[in-house]
C-alpha cells in the first residue's frame, strides 16, 4: 500500500516497500587499487580524505607535503622544492603575505626565474624561495643583538622581533637576501616555515596554497646537507652555498642546462646610502687616525701636535659624535644598548665595544695628563707613567676599532667588500684625514724646539691619496671586462647612475690629496696662509671621503636568490 486506508474506523499505516538487493562491489586486488590511485588527481584525493568516514577533524589532508615524525639528532626540517612542478604562479607568496599578517610591500617568499639553453633549445625556469634555514646561519652569527636563534630539534632559524633593534646587519649578512627589513616597525621580519602550524601537524600557507604541490617539508640530515653543499649542488645562478651551507634541496627529474642565469641577471641599480653609517666610519677613523698619529710622532720623531688636553678633548668628542650617529641607523635607537650581546660571534658588537673603550680611554688618558698639570704633580709622578701607559691603550684601542669595521663588511662575503679594498679603503681614511687633522694642530699649536711634522704630514697625505686612487681607477676599468661579474657590476652603477658622485670624489681627492699638499709642501707662505690652506684642505679631503664611503654602500650589488624580468 502506498496511502493510508480507514477500516472500521481505524487508520492502517502504510506497509514498508520491500527492502532492495544490495549491490555487490567488484573485489579489487591489491595491485588494481594501488593503480587505480595513481589515476587519481590531487582535487580527488583531497575529497576522499575529506568524505572519508574514518577521518577525524584534525587529520591532515597534506601530511603528504609535511613530515609526520619530529627530526632526529642531527637532522632538521628543509623546504624540498619540486623544480618540475613549480609554475610561477605565485600563489606561494599570496599565501604567506595573507596567512603571516605581512605589510604591504612585505616579501618572505618571492619566485624568480632562470633561463639559458640555446638558440634552438631555449629553456626557462621558475623557483620558488623562501629563508633556507641554513646550518650555519650567517644572519645569526652577525646579529649583534643576538636575535636570531637556530631550533635544537628542529633546525629552523627564528628572528625574535623583540631583541632586535633594527640594524639591518643580517640582511647585509645574508647571501640570500631572505630577512626583511620592515621600516614602519623599525625590525627585520623573515620565514620561520610557519613553525607553529607544523608543531601542530598544519603544513605552511606556501606549501597548502601551491596548486601543484611543488613545496614540501622534509627531514634532511644536516650532514647529507653539507655534502651537498661541498659538492656545489644547490641551484643554478644561486650564491655559492659554502658560506651558510642551505638546507633548501631543489630537484629536477629533466635536468637543466649549464649556461641558465637569473633573469636579472644583468640588472645593475644603487643600493641604499646608510647615511647614519657613512657619519659613524669616517669620523671614527678620524679620530683614531689623528689621536694614533699624534701619539706616532711625538714617540718617534719628537713631534708635538697640540696639548694633550686638547688632543684628547677632540679626540674624544668626535668619537663620541661618531657613535651618536650610528644610533639614527637603528630602526628602533632606544635599544642600542643591545649592540654589545653578540661580541662572541658578531665584529659588529666587537666595533662597538673597541670605539666605546677607545673613547673611555682617551678621556682618561685626558683626565690623568690633566692632573699632571697641578702644583702639587710630585706627590702624584706615578701617575705620569700610568698616563703613558693609557694612551698607549687608547692607540690600540683606536686601531682595533679600525680592524672590526673592515671585518664587519669583509665576513659579509661580498666581492665588492674584500679585504684587500676594504682595508686600504678604511686604513687609508684613517691615514688621511688623521694626517689632516694633525697638520692642523702642527699649524695652530707651534712648539718651539721640537721638529715640525709638516713635511712629512704632506707626504703621508699625497702617497695615501695616491694608493686610493690607483686602487679606485683600477675598481672602475672592470667595468670593460668581457665577463659579468659583482666587480663589473659595481664599476657600471658608478659609471651610470653614479656617475655624479665619481666625478666628485675623484675630483675632490685629486685637489685635497694631491695639489694642495704639494702647494703646502713647495710653495713659500706665510704662517696665517699655510694655515688656512690646512683647514680647507681638510675639508676638501674630508668632503672627498664621505662622498667615497657613499660609494662603497651604494655600488655594493649584494647577491640574491634569482628574480624574474621587472
Amino acid at each position: 500500500m502506498t496511502s493510508e486506508t480507514a477500516v472500521d474506523g481505524l487508520v492502517l499505516a502504510p506497509l514498508p516497500a520491500p527492502p532492495e538487493k544490495k549491490r555487490k562491489l567488484p573485489i579489487l586486488s591489491v595491485d588494481a587499487m594501488l593503480e587505480a590511485q595513481r589515476t587519481l588527481s590531487a582535487v580527488d584525493c583531497f575529497s576522499k580524505a575529506r568524505d572519508s568516514s574514518v577521518a577525524s577533524a584534525t587529520t591532515s589532508f597534506y601530511r603528504d607535503l609535511i613530515p609526520l615524525d619530529r627530526p632526529k639528532l642531527g637532522e632538521q626540517y628543509a623546504f624540498e622544492v619540486d623544480l618540475d612542478r613549480c609554475t610561477g604562479c605565485k600563489a606561494c607568496v599570496t599565501a604567506c603575505h595573507t596567512l603571516n599578517g605581512l605589510d604591504e610591500g612585505e616579501v618572505w617568499r618571492s619566485v624568480g626565474l632562470l633561463h639559458g639553453g640555446t638558440s634552438d633549445a631555449p629553456a626557462q625556469q621558475n623557483v620558488t624561495t623562501a629563508c633556507h634555514h641554513c646550518v650555519e646561519p650567517a644572519c645569526m652569527h652577525g646579529c649583534p643583538t643576538r636575535a636570531y636563534e637556530k631550533d635544537p630539534i628542529t633546525g629552523i632559524v627564528k628572528h625574535l622581533d623583540d631583541q632586535c633593534f633594527g640594524c639591518q646587519y643580517c640582511t647585509l649578512m645574508c647571501p640570500y637576501d631572505a630577512p626583511k627589513y620592515n621600516a614602519s616597525r623599525g625590525i627585520v621580519r623573515k620565514c620561520d616555515m610557519c613553525s607553529d602550524r607544523l608543531l601542530r601537524g598544519e603544513a605552511p600557507p606556501c606549501v597548502q596554497a601551491c596548486p601543484s604541490g611543488a613545496i614540501a617539508i622534509r627531514v634532511v640530515e644536516q650532514a647529507a646537507i653539507v655534502q651537498r653543499s661541498d659538492a656545489r649542488q644547490f641551484l643554478p645562478g644561486a650564491p655559492a652555498p659554502d658560506h651558510t651551507i642551505p638546507a633548501t634541496r631543489y630537484q629536477t627529474r629533466r635536468g637543466m642546462p649549464d649556461n641558465m642565469l637569473p633573469a636579472d641577471f644583468y640588472t645593475t641599480r644603487a643600493e641604499h646610502s646608510h647615511p647614519s653609517l657613512v657619519v659613524m666610519l669616517i669620523l671614527t677613523q678620524l679620530s683614531a687616525g689623528a689621536f694614533g698619529l699624534a701619539w706616532f710622532g711625538e714617540q718617534a720623531f719628537g713631534w708635538r701636535a697640540g696639548t694633550a688636553l686638547t688632543q684628547a678633548l677632540l679626540a674624544t668628542a668626535v668619537a663620541i659624535v661618531a657613535m651618536v650617529a650610528s644610533v639614527f641607523h637603528l630602526g628602533r635607537p632606544w635599544l642600542a644598548y643591545r649592540g654589545v650581546l653578540g661580541w662572541r660571534t658578531s665584529w659588529l658588537s666587537r666595533e662597538a665595544i673597541a670605539f666605546a673603550l677607545f673613547a673611555a680611554l682617551v678621556m682618561g688618558w685626558g683626565a690623568l695628563s690633566a692632573a699632571t698639570l697641578l702644583p702639587d704633580f710630585r706627590y702624584l709622578l706615578p701617575l705620569g707613567a700610568i698616563a703613558h701607559a693609557v694612551r698607549l691603550a687608547a692607540v690600540v684601542a683606536g686601531a682595533l676599532g679600525v680592524f672590526c669595521s673592515v671585518m664587519v663588511y669583509v665576513v659579509t662575503r661580498r666581492e665588492q667588500w674584500s679585504a684587500i679594498r676594504t682595508g686600504i679603503g678604511f686604513f687609508g681614511t684613517t691615514l688621511l684625514l688623521g694626517g689632516a687633522a694633525v697638520l692642523i694642530a702642527a699649524h695652530a699649536y707651534p712648539v718651539s724646539g721640537t721638529p715640525s711634522p709638516v713635511r712629512p704630514l704632506l707626504w703621508l697625505i699625497v702617497m695615501i691619496a695616491g694608493v686610493k686612487m690607483v686602487l679606485e681607477s683600477a675598481a672602475l676599468l672592470r667595468s670593460r671586462d668581457r665577463q659579468t661579474s659583482a666587480h663589473k657590476r659595481m664599476a657600471k652603477v658608478m659609471l651610470g647612475e653614479l656617475a655624479l658622485a665619481t666625478t666628485a670624489r675623484f675630483c675632490l681627492l685629486a685637489l685635497g690629496g694631491v695639489v694642495m699638499p704639494l702647494a703646502l709642501a713647495t710653495v713659500l707662505l706665510t704662517e696665517h696662509a699655510a694655515r688656512a690652506l690646512s683647514m680647507v684642505m681638510f675639508v676638501v679631503l674630508f668632503a672627498s671621503e664621505f662622498v667615497e664611503r657613499h660609494l662603497f654602500f651604494r655600488a655594493a650589488p649584494p647577491s640574491r636568490m634569482p628574480g624574474a624580468l621587472k
